[in-house]
């Protein structure tokens, strides 16, 4: 596992009460940054998150709200900037793929417009209104942000043809930002594969699945939380990239014989 020096380093993670989210606001803090957790308000395991990284003695404080509303995210991205005193990195993690269950390309009837309408809130403009919320405090830290998009968005297959439209998108967004907004913030992303971690869609996770994955396992969220952090503090030069994190899913299966 990388290590990094932090101290006096701040940063927001959104969707942060469990999963990748919390893995990443517990490496931030673990190395020495001040870390504001958001999730959506009235999420019981946004506090209980805030509970267990205070009592391990990390700096952290909540930062609730809503980041596919604007105003919401606005007053959110606001108040965590006030309780950090500045901010250094936004890791704009926070998505949803909408179902429980994976829904087949063809089935047009349950992808509707109002299903289009959650996902590219959320997992779309949630992003972008937290970046343009915070770019000009990144800009005078020099700072840098994260996106947690997926491989969804490179190869398709997700839980969805939508969720994997809104991360191809934000693969993108990413790109179009890291122009816009170098050489004072570097914005890259981060493209998870098969995530072993409270989710609200479930796959089916099968031995021959496993075992087609070059590392032969699912990832966990402490697998997703360090390339992060790489992004974050050791990558001075790396700007507009989308880091894959599949271990070799996207490589395709191993061939013998």
């Amino acid at each position: 596992m990388i290590n990094a020096d932090l101290k006096n380093k701040t940063a927001l993670v959104t969707g942060a009460a469990s999963g990748i989210g919390l893995a990443t606001a517990e490496m931030l803090a673990a190395n020495g940054a001040k870390v504001a957790l958001n999730d959506l308000p009235g999420n019981e395991k946004l506090g209980k998150a805030i509970n267990t990284l205070q009592a391990k003695g990390f700096n952290v404080v909540a930062a609730p709200g809503d980041t596919g509303n604007e105003r919401s995210a606005n007053t959110m991205v606001a108040h965590a900037i006030d309780e950090l005193g500045g901010l250094d990195y936004l890791i704009n993690n926070a998505g949803t793929p909408g179902t429980k269950s994976p829904i087949p390309a063809n089935d047009l009837e349950t992808q509707d417009s109002d299903f289009w309408q959650r996902l590219l809130s959320v997992n779309l403009l949630g992003p972008w209104h937290c970046t343009r919320a915070a770019i000009a405090t990144l800009k005078k830290h020099k700072g840098a942000i994260v996106n947690t998009a997926s491989t969804a968005g490179i190869i398709g297959n997700g839980s969805s043809s939508t969720y994997s439209a809104t991360k191809a998108a934000l693969i993108s967004l990413t790109r179009e930002h890291a122009r816009a907004f170098g050489p004072d913030v570097r914005v890259n992303a981060i493209a998870p594969g098969v995530v072993d971690s409270e989710w609200e869609c479930r796959f089916e996770r099968t031995e021959a699945m496993l075992a087609s994955i070059p590392m032969k396992r699912s990832g966990v969220p402490q697998d997703y939380a360090e390339a992060i952090l790489f992004l974050c503090a050791s990558t001075g030069y790396i700007t507009g990239h989308t880091l894959v994190v599949d271990g070799g899913l996207t490589a395709g299966p191993s061939v013998t014989g």
